[in-house]
């Protein structure tokens, strides 16, 4: 079990690419549709206390229309107060002006779930943890492209980028004991 502690003001659950053409992908080592779950309950929670909730999408450059399936999942339901990202690369800090926002909010952690854990997540992460923010990963709400991406990324190089946890623990971390 991770100890870990988290201002919710200070904190942004990030949440990548949870859009019905990425969930519908084969990834492994969950369904696309079990990480949306999770990213929905994770949400609520960080709501709840106050924490701030980025929703990231990814838009093709260069397309007249993107393609079907490219708007965030439903199930998302973003609420007032939510950030909304449209990413055009890998990762969600580059060229889109997150960075701005989080720090126009007082941000000082981010915590990342969503798919695929090797790319949009890991890109993600890589950027936050250059850019001076603490990073948690929940590895229990993102998945990969294949079960041995997936499982390198949680293993070695996440622990060495910030906190790697469960849903759970983030979930107790940002609650007042």
């Amino acid at each position: 079990m991770t100890t870990l502690s988290l201002d919710p003001r200070s904190t942004a659950l990030v949440l990548i690419d949870l859009m019905p053409r990425i969930i519908a992908l084969d990834t492994a080592p969950l369904a696309g549709p079990m990480v949306l779950e999770r990213c929905v309950a994770l949400a609520k929670a960080t709501r709840s206390v106050g924490g701030l909730v980025v929703n990231v999408r990814v838009e093709r450059p260069g397309l007249d229309a993107q393609p079907e399936g490219s708007g965030l999942a439903p199930d998302l339901d973003p609420q007032p107060g939510d950030l909304e990202i449209v990413k055009r690369t890998i990762g969600a800090f580059g060229r889109t002006g997150l960075d701005d926002e989080l720090r126009s909010r007082g941000i000082e952690t981010v915590a990342l779930a969503g798919i695929a854990t090797n790319f949009g997540v890991e890109s993600t992460g890589r950027a936050a943890d250059d850019l001076g923010y603490n990073t948690v990963y929940l590895t229990d709400a993102m998945t990969g492209l294949d079960q041995q991406a997936h499982d390198f990324a949680v293993s070695y190089i996440f622990p060495r980028l910030g906190t790697v946890c469960t849903g759970t623990e983030y979930v107790a971390a940002l609650s007042p004991a």
